[in-house]
């Protein structure tokens, strides 16, 4: 086992200090590699020194500006910090070095989507959903914010296919149940939807607070 993967396994451990240890000691053995930079940034991070994790990620892209692991690391850290359009950046830059996978496209939706670039989010949170469907957190991102550009049956298809997935999803009921009373008459669906979401889960004061609008109107009807 070589130093980077020892501090893998420590990092995996939770033993950060030997974790740091081991990727020092990869660093000072091959200094021109990028990876012990990159783990040793992926720990940094995992224990919030953001400004060190930072350096150490830009400092393994100096080094291989190819690498993908690098620039995804850096983008997870801008994204953790709300640095939303930084963040959008560099998660596209790492799927054009070479990151594979849903996540990816995912996380760089999600940066689009905060930073406020809703249109532009859409076709990399629907290639996520292409990607892993069965990753159902993922496809009730792409429904919502398909339900937020107003394509609400596209969205309704989506979050049916979460409910059938998964009858406890709450989150899908309180939105299909939004979705019908903002984009049809229908609030019988509505509030059932509503009902279910807030009984899974009987925090969800947001999903009691629509039904009882819901009923205030059918009441004055």
């Amino acid at each position: 086992m070589n130093h980077n993967e020892e501090g893998i396994k420590a990092m995996q451990e939770k033993r950060f200090e030997d974790a740091a240890k081991a990727f020092t000691e990869a660093i000072e053995a091959n200094p021109e590699e990028a990876i012990g930079y990159i783990n040793f940034g992926n720990l940094l991070a995992s224990m919030d020194d953001t400004e060190r994790a930072e350096r150490f990620f830009q400092k393994a892209i100096t080094l291989d500006e190819d690498a993908a692991t690098a620039y995804y690391g850096l983008a997870n850290l801008y994204y953790n910090n709300e640095r939303f359009e930084e963040a959008a950046k560099i998660y596209e830059r790492s799927i054009r070095k070479g990151i594979e996978g849903a996540d990816a496209y995912f996380m760089l939706g999600k940066s689009l989507e905060a930073s406020g670039n809703t249109k532009l989010a859409l076709p990399y949170l629907q290639r996520a959903a292409e990607l892993a469907p069965e990753d159902l957190q993922i496809r009730l991102s792409f429904a919502i914010l398909m339900c937020s550009l107003e394509m609400f049956e596209e969205a309704e298809k989506e979050l049916r296919h979460i409910i059938d997935e998964d009858w406890n999803n709450a989150d899908a009921h309180y939105n299909l149940g939004v979705l019908f009373a903002v984009s049809t008459d229908n609030i019988k669906d509505a509030q059932y939807h509503l009902k279910q979401a807030y009984t899974l889960q009987p925090e969800f004061d947001q999903a009691r607070y629509i039904y009882d609008m819901l009923e205030q109107k059918k009441n004055n009807q």
